[in-house]
């Protein structure tokens, strides 16, 4: 009946005063201006990117396991990963889905402002990035590339997303020939604007690259301590949200370095999934030593919560931070970012960029990232049960 009405033209019609639309979305919670368009963009490239991440990261992880557990002679360590057949198998496996990390990612971030013409655009600049661009193009060795690697990536994603939008609207043909533009023209500037802006962009990127590869891999004693202290924090801030990808992205980033994958990983990676699983073990933890302070229902779920803390899933803990953020959040922070600063001391790599206790052996020290875990998990644990309020009867 009232599908008729308004079809007859029965129904009045409301029509929003100026500014009230606008006023209505801020209400809604919705993010709008440059900062979230940025963030939108960003997050449709790492969400792409990230099984990539986690499929081709662990199958190369696993390479390095075989190797260590069949064992490799002292005079070929640098052949680790990839010496027996076995090993070099999963090796190859994996580094075919771990090398798309960067395409995938500025193909997105390229895609999610441009669509389709921004993808073909995004990819080849996130390919530089991976590869690099040589200063001597014409028989130039692999020592003479300069890779731009993640930051490149993610800047080459939105420059090609940018050229695509301005050529989507500047270049203009006529209607009959509407076809070839989608087809030929688009994607053909895109492409070459694009891998000619890298080669400005990879020179000073690829130098910051170097320069934070170098920076992470000779971190140790106090630096590290902090910068684990940081990021652990970071992952328990929001649970999921804008700091906690941050800190994961900027983590995962640090396995594309191939020195990363061939010394064990990075620290920063094995004190970013530390923290991250901090929070939902907490939840366990308060709700098992206070139970009178939480209801039945809460109770049941920080059940749940320690498979899910286990398995690296931050996100379990959020119901409890968003219910209680003034007391939960402050206890989770806390507990992360010691565990993350006792990683970052002990100096813990980690090559597998996600999976909790079931990539726990892909750490190089297993036991004392667990014993730091369960630290911190106790202290944010009995933290936020001792703030907890008594449960009303």
């Amino acid at each position: 009946e009232l599908i008729n009405t308004i079809l007859d033209g029965k129904a009045e019609t409301y029509h929003a005063a100026a500014g009230e639309a606008s006023t209505a979305a801020s209400d809604s919670g919705e993010k709008t201006g440059l900062g979230a368009a940025f963030y939108k963009h960003l997050m449709s490239g790492v969400s792409q990117m990230l099984p990539f991440v986690i499929g081709g990261g662990i199958i190369t992880a696993i390479s390095f396991l075989i190797d260590n557990f069949m064992g490799v002679p002292q005079s070929h360590l640098s052949d680790l990963g990839h010496y027996h057949a076995a090993a070099a198998i999963f090796n190859q496996i994996g580094g075919a889905a771990f090398f798309f990390m960067l395409p995938i990612l500025a193909g997105y971030i390229a895609y999610s402002i441009a669509e389709k013409p921004g993808l073909v655009a995004g990819v080849t600049a996130g390919y530089i990035a991976k590869v690099g661009y040589a200063i001597n193009m014409i028989g130039a060795d692999e020592s003479k590339l300069i890779p731009s690697g993640f930051l490149g990536a993610l800047v080459g994603g939105f420059l090609a997303g940018g050229v695509a939008l301005l050529l989507k609207k500047y270049v203009k043909v006529p209607r009959s020939l509407e076809g070839i533009k989608s087809i030929l023209l688009l994607p053909l500037l895109g492409v070459g604007i694009t891998g000619f802006l890298m080669l400005l962009v990879n020179v000073p990127m690829g130098a910051i690259n170097t320069a934070l590869s170098n920076f992470l891999e000779g971190l140790s004693g106090s630096s590290a301590l902090l910068l684990g202290l940081f990021v652990g924090a970071m992952m328990a801030i929001d649970m999921g949200g804008p700091f906690n990808k941050a800190a994961y992205v900027f983590a995962t980033g640090t396995l594309a370095d191939p020195n990363a994958l061939a010394h064990g990983g990075t620290v920063v990676m094995a004190a970013v999934m530390a923290g991250g699983m901090v929070p939902p073990l907490a939840v366990f933890v308060a709700t098992r030593l206070f139970p009178q302070k939480f209801n039945k229902e809460e109770r049941d779920s920080g059940l749940t919560n320690i498979v899910m803390g286990l398995s690296f899933i931050t996100e379990g803990a959020i119901p409890f931070g968003a219910a209680d953020p003034g007391r939960a959040i402050p206890s989770f922070m806390l507990g992360s970012a010691i565990t993350g600063a006792l990683v970052g001391a002990a100096g813990i790599k980690l090559l597998a960029p996600h999976g909790g206790i079931f990539v726990i052996a892909l750490t190089t020290n297993w036991w004392l990232y667990l014993i730091f875990v369960a630290i911190g998990a106790i202290i944010s644990g009995v933290v936020f049960g001792a703030l907890r309020k008594e449960q009303e009867a």
